[in-house]
């Protein structure tokens, strides 16, 4: 029942299925606030539970209408994402997909159980699929939205972000947009006031709500909650080596440190003895 409802939805997660807007006038578009991540900075990594509980937002709340085609389920048991076992990841791909239809080696119409190198499905058949079923606009994959999604921070605080390597600001919009709804405010036909959103009117409804997901590590059951960890997991799903390009990233970066000092050494010592030179 829960599913089917969610599969009513109208629109997209990100908010981004804009709706025709009425004579209703929006409010100005509220800038997202500062929101604290364990993987920003330099040294920053994902929170492997938090991962696994966005997953679980994803699955439960969000599959019915989105889908994260850039994704397998082997990325779920890989290094640097949520890192489900192996066991884990194949029993995934077992429920979500039971079985899988293809053209087998004799050329006819084939079924086969599901494999880790399997893409995860979104939940319709197609593109026309998606439209029919949301009023003529498909809801977007999301593999890629907290990339997809920013906004503009202006002088001068577009210059602290260059100096402290914040690439956050799409993630800010996706937990603002989550959190931003509000009720009571006069909307045209089909749409939602969301305060993060341009233009305020979105045809998705508000579909985190306390208690929707039920968590068995003790986090909070929150909508906030739900927002930051479905948020973290789509992060994941744009970026999967993150973790990965910041190692290599501060590798490189020490190499360079070590090799400019052994070339400035170099110097002195090849040129110490001649004159005008020191």
């Amino acid at each position: 029942m829960k599913r089917f409802s969610l599969r009513m939805a109208t629109a997209g997660l990100a908010g981004l299925v804009l709706a025709s807007v009425g004579p209703v006038q929006a409010a100005e578009q509220l800038a997202p606030p500062r929101f604290t991540w364990s993987s920003s900075g330099v040294f920053g990594t994902f929170d492997r539970a938090q991962l696994q509980r966005g997953f679980q937002v994803f699955k439960e709340a969000c599959s019915a209408c989105h889908g994260i085609d850039q994704m397998s389920f082997r990325n779920l048991a890989q290094p640097g994402g949520p890192e489900f076992s192996t066991a884990q990841a194949a029993a995934i791909a077992a429920d979500w997909m039971h079985k899988v239809r293809e053209i087998g080696d004799d050329g006819q119409p084939a079924e086969r159980t599901p494999r880790l190198a399997d893409r995860i499905p979104g939940p319709f058949a197609n593109k026309k699929a998606a439209e029919a079923a949301h009023g003529g606009k498909a809801p977007p994959d999301l593999s890629l939205m907290p990339r997809a999604r920013s906004y503009e921070r202006g002088f001068p605080w577009f210059l602290t972000d260059i100096f402290t390597l914040y690439q956050e600001h799409g993630a800010d919009y996706v937990k603002a947009f989550l959190t931003g709804y509000e009720e009571g405010k006069q909307t045209p036909p089909g749409t939602h006031y969301n305060k993060y959103y341009p233009g305020n009117f979105v045809g998705m409804p508000n579909i985190l709500q306390d208690g929707l997901v039920t968590y068995t590590d003790g986090s909070p059951q929150t909508a906030k909650q739900y927002a930051a960890d479905v948020t973290a997991f789509l992060m994941w799903t744009a970026e999967p080596h993150l973790e990965q390009r910041k190692r290599i990233g501060f590798q490189v970066l020490l190499f360079l440190l070590v090799l400019g000092g052994l070339t400035y050494f170099t110097k002195k010592k090849v040129w110490k003895n001649v004159e005008g030179h020191s």
